[in-house]
């Protein structure tokens, strides 16, 4: 790992489609095949060496939440702070998935210090101090040229205001 390295944090669902038997299958959302689908979900913590073009599983948990009451963010939150806490793992930024991308979260990779690169759901309000009225939908927002370039400097609604963002065009 290098201080340089990003965490990558991402869901997956295990088709179990044939399976009567297993605890964990349930019905759940599948990213891959854009249905719902009987599987297990997995919710995993990779880090990813920008320098080496390498990557190491780090940890890794079942999406129980009937059996341990836990969420998929429950878990992302849990695998960040051993990250930092129990493994003292370096890392400078956390990569996460529109799913994950929650005010909680993305405060929480604040509080460490860290950065967080993540796109944001295109109903997520923000203001980016041009509007007329505060706190629109992102998908809502005008982009100058330059901006689809460059990104353009927001803040998410329930941030602290000093909380300045750059959302590049691409994150839409």
């Amino acid at each position: 790992m290098t201080a340089r390295g990003d965490l990558l944090f991402d869901d997956t669902v295990l088709d179990k489609d044939s399976s009567h038997r297993i605890d964990l299958v349930r019905r759940q959302w599948s990213g891959n095949e854009k249905a719902v689908i009987k599987g297990i979900g997995v919710v995993t913590c990779v880090d990813v060496n920008p320098e080496t073009d390498a990557f190491w599983l780090i940890d890794f948990r079942l999406d129980d939440p009937d059996g341990d009451g836990k969420s998929k963010l429950d878990h992302v939150h849990e695998m960040l702070s051993n990250v930092v806490h129990q493994k003292h793992l370096p890392f400078q930024a956390v990569l996460m998935d529109r799913w994950s991308a929650t005010k909680d979260l993305m405060l929480f990779v604040e509080s460490l210090d860290k950065v967080y690169d993540c796109p944001l759901k295109s109903n997520r309000q923000v203001d980016d101090r041009v509007a007329a009225s505060p706190y629109r939908r992102i998908d809502a927002l005008s982009w100058s040229p330059e901006e689809l370039a460059t990104g353009k400097t927001i803040t998410v609604k329930g941030f602290p205001k000093e909380a300045l963002i750059i959302v590049p065009a691409k994150t839409l």
